[in-house]
Order: structure tokens, then sequence, then C-alpha cells
């Protein structure tokens, strides 16, 4: 059976993302059983070396991330997260899957298309400054350069990782969409820059007591999906998944100004793995 061949975009129609950072999709399936049961066992085996190859994250024409979950529930069977640079290399993997003699019995569901960026909300070097000068610091103090020295070590470190992140290697994943609410009363959008950081500061203090246990990544769907941010959380057991959200809901940027879309829970996996547990 002849199968269509796929690569990378042509250079000249390559889309660069020029702040630095990487076009990132959630993507979501299910596979339609009643299609399945109607294919030949050529098709199938013939659709399984081309999803593991699609899905393999050190394929020649894979984007820099790719990972492949499990998801539990019935909103899908599997879910990608992909990201590069190029954002029709990204696109491509779905294209494959699509075009793959399995692609018949492939469905759809969710998507989040987003990009990767630096948070307005993360101190700048000139913030920690003045934080060190307001909590009794000065300039002349022996303790003050090697504080600043420090947290621009750390800075550098922490925007690469929210521009070209590493993804972590705990097995269990979450993600949700969510937005800023702009409600009488309740508008995000209205706030000062210094009441937004301040709740922000908050919500992060929050979050890094799950040092060790949570990993977090944000990204912006603004302009590119319906919801504002997309958070993709990981967890080195999915109890922590549970504990982060809950605790994080009781912060006033989250209680008072946070409106969330679905949470997907998934399980990260190989392809091929995923296949054996959907028995295809």
């Amino acid at each position: 059976m002849n199968r269509p061949t796929h690569s990378s975009p042509p250079a000249e129609i390559s889309l660069q993302l020029a702040a630095g950072g990487w076009h990132c999709s959630h993507l979501y399936y299910s596979w339609d059983r009643g299609v399945l049961a109607r294919m030949s066992a050529e098709d199938i085996s013939a659709g399984r070396i081309d999803v593991i190859s699609a899905l393999d994250p050190k394929g020649s024409v894979a984007p820099l991330r790719l990972q492949t979950s499990i998801v539990s529930g019935h909103k899908a069977d599997f879910s990608l997260m992909l990201m590069d640079p190029d954002p029709l290399k990204v696109d491509c993997v779905h294209q494959r899957l699509m075009a793959s003699p399995l692609g018949p019995a492939l469905t759809p569901g969710y998507s989040f298309v987003s990009v990767t960026e630096i948070s307005e909300y993360v101190p700048s070097v000139e913030d920690f400054s003045k934080r060190l000068l307001a909590e009794g610091e000065t300039e002349e103090s022996p303790t003050f350069a090697p504080k600043v020295k420090g947290y621009v070590d750390r800075l550098v470190g922490m925007n690469r990782q929210r521009l070209t992140p590493t993804l972590p290697e705990y097995p269990n994943t979450c993600f949700y969409p969510m937005n800023k609410k702009r409600k009488v009363g309740e508008n995000w959008f209205l706030l000062s820059k210094e009441e937004r950081n301040k709740m922000m500061g908050e919500h992060a203090r929050s979050g890094m007591a799950f040092a060790g246990k949570v990993s977090q990544l944000i990204t912006v769907g603004l302009g590119f999906d319906d919801w504002e941010w997309g958070v993709t959380l990981w967890a080195a057991n999915p109890e922590f998944l549970k504990e982060i959200v809950y605790r994080m809901r009781f912060d006033e940027a989250s209680a008072r100004y946070a409106e969330f879309g679905p949470f997907l829970v998934s399980y990260v996996s190989s392809a091929e793995a995923m296949l054996d547990h959907c028995l295809i």
C-alpha cells in the first residue's frame, strides 16, 4: 500500500516567533472503535508504524518538544504537547497522524494553540533590587551585590525555561486553559500594575511550596485561541496535581479574578505504549 511521505515545511514558509519563544499546541484525540473494527489488519499494522514514527520525539522532522500522554476519562484517549519555533513544524505532526492509515479512525477532540513567553510579572533585576532595599538592605551592604548577582544568574535560567522549556520527567500531567475576569467589580485588566504584581507574587509563593513535586509551564493563547492562557502541570505523583490546584485557588488572583476551562489529566507514555493501552 502506497502511503504519503512527509517532511518538514519548506524553508520559504517556515515561520519564527520573533520574541525568541516557541509555538505550542496541546492536541487531544479519541479512537473511533467502529472505524477500527472495519479496518484490515494490514492497515492497522501499517498505521501503528506511521503513528509511532510521527510521535517519535527523536524523529528527523519532529518538533523540538513532543510529548505523548494517555488521557484519563472519556474526554480523549491520548494527547500531544508539541513545541517548536516553527508553527508549521508543530502542525505537521497532526497532519501526519490524520494522513496515516489510522487517520480515518482518529477523532480530534480538543486543541489549544499558544506561545511561550516571559510573564510581565517576573520581577526584573531593578524590581528585585528595590525589594531588597525595602526589606532593609542598603547598596553598601556586603550582602546586597551578591544577592543581586545571584538573582541575575537565576533569572537567565528561569527565562530560558519559560521561553524554550525542557519538559520535566514527571509521569503525571494536567492541562487547563484560563482567563482573567473582565466583570464589573472584578476586572483584572483595570487593576493597577502594582495590585496585579502583589497578587501574582502571592500566587507564585504558593506554587514554590511544591518545588520538587510539581513543574508548571504557562503559555499564552491571546490572539491564538479562545482562552488567554494555558497551564500545563507535571507532577511526581497525581495527588500533587490536586493539592497544588486546590492550594492556589485560594490566592486572590485565582479566587477572585480567574476563570477556568476544562481540566484534562493524562499520563506520559511512548506512542507504542499509548497504542497498546488503547488496544490498537
